[in-house]
């Protein structure tokens, strides 16, 4: 797929890139230290680039672009983006796709009726919700986060939306650490995944 961000950056400098947009975009140090340090024989260059370069705006932009190049051609109802980060690159496409953005959040986080549905973490269980009026039977949406890890989030948003019969187009996300499996676990549900990075673990 030729888009934007190819055309910009060299091949074998697309991981460090998409790294330092996590960085730039999360502000997370501890991810981006600790990300860096298992592909620094790649990364070092271009960091050291786009260290000094002031302008993040850009940076930001051809991440959206990936995504929207992605998804353009689909017939799209919504857009919709996991708690939190999943905002910050949900909203944006929504925009330029000029489509409704639905929020999913933690519990108790939503003023309206909601829909909810429960998944278990390492220790425990969480919920996510949704507004029970957010979607239509049969609407095409898309499902956007920052990460994939084990998929657990992901998961229960993908069992939110079927509850509300809409139609999941595809599962976009900035990084997918392969590793732990959360895009397999999508995948066999029959569920598309895109992922500008893949990380594969060391």
């Amino acid at each position: 797929m030729q888009t934007y961000a190819y055309k910009c950056i060299h091949t074998q400098n697309i991981l460090s890139f998409i790294i330092i947009c996590y960085h730039l975009v999360t502000f997370n140090s501890r991810f981006f230290i600790w990300t860096v340090s298992a592909v620094v024989t790649t990364a070092l260059s271009f960091f050291l680039e786009i260290a000094f370069c002031k302008d993040y705006k850009t940076i930001f932009q051809i991440v959206i672009n990936v995504f929207y190049e992605k998804i353009k051609s689909q017939k799209i109802d919504k857009i919709i983006g996991i708690e939190s980060r999943g905002f910050i690159f949900g909203a944006p496409l929504a925009y330029k796709l000029n489509v409704g953005f639905i929020p999913i959040r933690k519990k108790g986080k939503l003023p309206g009726e909601t829909i909810s549905v429960n998944y278990d973490l390492e220790y425990g269980t969480d919920q996510i919700e949704m507004h029970i009026d957010a979607l239509k039977k049969g609407e095409r949406v898309i499902l956007i986060d920052d990460l994939i890890a084990t998929g657990g989030t992901a998961l229960a948003a993908i069992e939110l939306i079927n509850k509300m019969e809409a139609e999941i187009i595809e599962n976009l996300f900035l990084i997918d650490l392969t590793f732990l499996g959360g895009s397999k676990s999508i995948k066999k549900l029959g569920h598309k995944v895109f992922s500008i990075c893949n990380y594969e673990g060391e």
